[in-house]
């Protein structure tokens, strides 16, 4: 599929163990998704739902995703590379869109999505992957002036500051999160001087903390966290996160069997989203939730691997993305992870490549689509081609 070299040998030219890591979490989440939904038609919410609605839907997915990611492949990496400002504004473009009444969807009070009709688009899961491009881009622009603050984390400050400001206006602050810390991270890698660094880090840090202060809401998720099982809190603000912890404890080490899990039948909302680790927990128990993150390992570790490389062949633009897209699964797995073993407050992350959700489901295989091509360029250039 990926061997657009004629004549090539395909098991050269690409990185088969990537692809392979990509595609059992890929089925797996397929299966555990269709496990999560199947009883969600018994509830007055879905009753008009059959239960093979999300399958169904889950399923066309991540077909769409493997053609989108085929196209982001064939593109050569210096062409996204000029590409990567024009891509940055375009989505700038769209979280705003998607505030417009009217244009942007609302769904469980939140106004995240664009309806296309056959599939909703979360520009802001389509920011995590556009803020890579750019960060790469900008770092290696500013390579002569990273020891800056004026040159070179101050107008990226303000850039992040703008979307951030767009995305809590959504409200999605899990991606405002993920997003900021990857986009640091890669300036970070393109060796930013580290007490400024570091002291941006502390405000971004002091932010964070008080937009949870001067929230009610969020405030009282997080004293919820603190003490999910106290009464109140196990009602309301802990509900899924006790739920959650029941769900883990019931699987013990093998779980209780594929299809088996009690909490998914209406006790643990977002079962097929937010808290799949959870069903994962409970049905294939501790041997399955290793399995998931060995995986995610494996796939983050290749990232930083591709990433190495590339920047050994002096391909800068490259590396820093393969790397970027290593750093944005490892945050937002670890995010995802923390929330649903109780480590972390509760906040609305998908587990990448499993959950249930289409624009989450493309966008990471376009970002993998980028790590391979950035790969098969490296291998190119090793046997003696032009990237």
């Amino acid at each position: 599929m990926y061997g657009v070299k004629r004549g090539g040998n395909i098991a050269q030219s690409i990185d088969q163990g990537l692809i392979w890591a990509a595609l059992a979490l890929l089925f797996l989440g397929l299966v555990m998704v269709y496990s999560a939904t199947v009883a969600l038609p018994d509830s007055t919410k879905y009753a008009n739902y059959q239960p093979t609605h999300f399958l169904i839907r889950h399923t066309i997915s991540i077909a769409v995703a493997f053609a989108a990611a085929f196209c982001v492949f064939q593109i050569p990496m210096k062409t996204w590379q000029t590409l990567a400002p024009l891509v940055f504004v375009c989505c700038i473009a769209l979280l705003v869109l998607v505030l417009i009444p009217g244009i942007g969807k609302e769904v469980n009070g939140a106004r995240r999505w664009l309806s296309l009709y056959v599939l909703n688009i979360q520009p802001s899961e389509l920011m995590k992957v556009c803020a890579i491009i750019y960060a790469a881009d900008y770092t290696v622009r500013k390579q002569a002036y990273m020891q800056r603050f004026g040159k070179v984390l101050f107008p990226m400050f303000v850039a992040m500051f703008f979307v951030g400001m767009l995305l809590l206006l959504e409200p999605d602050m899990g991606a405002f999160i993920v997003i900021v810390t990857v986009v640091f991270g890669i300036l970070f890698l393109g060796g930013i001087n580290a007490r400024v660094f570091f002291g941006v880090l502390f405000a971004l840090s002091a932010a964070f903390a008080l937009l949870i202060a001067f929230s009610d809401y969020r405030r009282a998720r997080l004293l919820a966290y603190l003490d999910p099982w106290e009464g109140d809190n196990a009602l309301n603000k802990a509900y899924q996160l006790s739920h959650s912890l029941i769900a883990f404890g019931r699987g013990e080490i093998f779980g209780v069997g594929l299809g088996g899990s009690v909490e998914k039948l209406h006790y643990l909302p977002e079962a097929h989203t937010d808290f799949l680790l959870a069903v994962i927990g409970e049905e294939l128990g501790f041997v399955g939730v290793t399995v998931v993150i060995l995986l995610f390992l494996y796939i983050v570790k290749r990232c930083f691997a591709v990433g190495a490389q590339a920047i050994a062949l002096e391909r800068t633009f490259s590396g820093l993305v393969a790397k970027g897209v290593g750093i944005w699964i490892a945050v937002q797995c670890f995010i995802n992870m923390g929330v649903n073993l109780g480590v972390l407050p509760t906040k609305g992350l998908t587990l990448p490549l499993m959950s249930y959700g289409g624009s989450a489901i493309l966008v990471t295989c376009a970002a993998l689509a980028l790590v391979l091509r950035i790969d098969f360029e490296n291998r190119t250039m090793m046997r003696g081609g032009a990237a």
